[in-house]
């Protein structure tokens, strides 16, 4: 019955082209497959009992504080006017330079990438604000909508954002269960990463690919021909950016910049963080007046509903997982993934095709819930530098997701910019970008090294660890010997 895990998969994958929530996808197969299991005696009933515990052992996470935050934020982000001042102050700092418009909308990406929930919400706004107004300024429509495609995408690698965080929790449960199998083989302890490991991983390669970025949004507006018409009326219709204007965006910068700098330091942690840019919005909201009861009751509205599907999707995946391992189809994958030539490497390169092949289906929460802890633990065996790992993971996606014309970000972009027609120039427009992730994964492929830069100092003063059988001989020391009985 180790193939039922696969027809599971399949089933699921299927199902998805529907339309039907991912929530219910899960939820559905799960059951139908767990009561033909039970039926037919290829699933132990009582393994369907630890679903409960899993689900409330799952839920009371502290790290789970964070998800509705950033929801929020995300919410907040796409009805008030902070997106528009920030695009602005951007254009205006570069001096009215034919490229300003496109820096702009590239650095407000990486702005927002901490404070979205997800690519969806990122496209949403960014499609709002930014869109109308490239196409204002004169921008080509393929250019202005590869450079969306691509600030969408960057809160998959810019921590520390919602993806980041779930990425790294996800990884930890799949490095401690690898640990595990290599402790019980090789008898010796591993470190187990956490998401604060993910987040400094996740720093050097996102700084690489956003000033590759912002390079090639200078070097693409520099080159485009200055436009022979420009809607005047629409920028007409927005005042100049006042000093309020600029308050508010040096203000943002700061904040943001030093929230990153905090979370990576270790000084705060993510959930914190959340909290804090969430509150900072609706203060501004408010004390902007932008926030009335209406857009207050749509920004809750949106909050609960997103954060509800994350929750029930968090259900399915865990209530899927425990199926799928009840039915020995993870072992299946253990050798799978074992069996793949080129040792480490080519057991890394395998996983990452897989991963990239599900991102065409899936969305990033979907693949870190379902795909994540199915495929990870026999790949942690085999390659245990779990930080490398996990960055890698968040490239691949990131790339998955621009790839036309399924990728997700590409198809969520064209969507809400109703741009069924322009496929030619958008894969042109987008084919620099590509080629600097593709130069940024390879690096960070070649060079493991490269995730570990942001890593704090070793302690010099710091007392050496014990080995094992050191900390045997201690702890046997620390054990009164009973006295001998006469």
């Amino acid at each position: 019955m180790e193939a039922a895990g696969l027809v599971m998969l399949v089933l699921v994958a299927a199902l998805l082209t529907t339309g039907l929530p991912a929530w219910v996808v899960l939820i559905g197969v799960s059951l139908s497959a767990a009561t033909v299991g039970v039926a037919t005696g290829g699933l132990d009933g009582g393994l369907l009992v630890a679903l409960a515990p899993r689900l409330v052992g799952l839920l009371e996470n502290d790290l789970l504080q964070a998800l509705p935050l950033y929801v929020l934020m995300g919410a907040l982000l796409n009805r008030l006017p902070l997106a528009g001042i920030l695009f602005r102050a951007g254009t205006a700092a570069t001096g009215g330079h034919r490229s300003g418009p496109l820096v702009a909308a590239m650095g407000l990406g990486a702005l927002l990438a901490p404070m979205n929930g997800s690519v969806a919400a990122s496209v949403a706004t960014l499609s709002r604000v930014v869109l109308p107004r490239l196409r204002a300024h004169g921008v080509p429509a393929g250019k202005g909508l590869a450079v969306v495609c691509v600030a969408s995408t960057l809160g998959v690698v810019v921590p520390p954002s919602l993806v980041l965080i779930l990425l790294g929790d996800a990884m930890m449960r799949a490095h401690t269960e690898a640990a595990n199998t290599v402790g019980r083989v090789a008898g010796q302890m591993v470190r187990v990463i956490n998401t604060q490991d993910v987040f400094r991983g996740a720093l050097a390669p996102a700084a690489l690919f956003l000033l590759l970025c912002l390079i090639l949004s200078w070097w693409s507006g520099r080159r485009q021909p200055a436009p022979e018409t420009v809607e005047t009326q629409t920028l007409a219709a927005e005042p100049p950016l006042g000093i309020a204007g600029w308050v508010t965006a040096v203000a943002t910068l700061l904040f943001v910049g030093g929230l990153l700098a905090a979370v990576a330091a270790g000084y705060i942690y993510a959930v914190e963080a959340a909290a804090m840019g969430a509150v900072t919005l609706l203060v501004f909201g408010l004390a902007s007046r932008s926030l009335d009861r209406d857009a207050m009751e749509a920004v809750l509205h949106d909050t609960m509903a997103v954060t509800g599907a994350l929750f029930a999707l968090f259900v399915g995946a865990t209530s899927f997982t425990l199926v799928f391992r009840g039915f020995g189809t993870d072992r299946l994958l253990d050798g799978l993934v074992a069996a793949l030539p080129g040792g480490a490497a080519g057991a890394t390169l395998g996983v990452m095709a897989m991963i990239a092949a599900c991102a065409f289906v899936l969305d990033a929460f979907e693949i870190i819930f379902v795909v994540i802890p199915v495929l990870m633990p026999p790949l942690l065996v085999r390659v245990p530098d779990a930080v490398w790992v996990s960055v890698l993971v968040l490239l691949t996606l990131q790339v998955s997701f621009l790839i036309p014309p399924l990728g997700y970000a590409v198809m969520m972009v064209r969507s809400a910019a109703g741009a069924g027609d322009m496929m030619r120039g958008l894969i042109r427009a987008l084919a620099p970008y590509l080629a600097a992730q593709a130069v940024v994964l390879g690096i960070t492929l070649a060079v493991p090294s490269f995730v570990h830069v942001m890593e704090p100092p070793d302690d010099p003063n710091a007392t050496p660890a014990l080995s094992d059988e050191d900390a045997k001989d201690q702890l046997r020391s620390m054990i009164p010997v009973p006295p001998e009985n006469d």
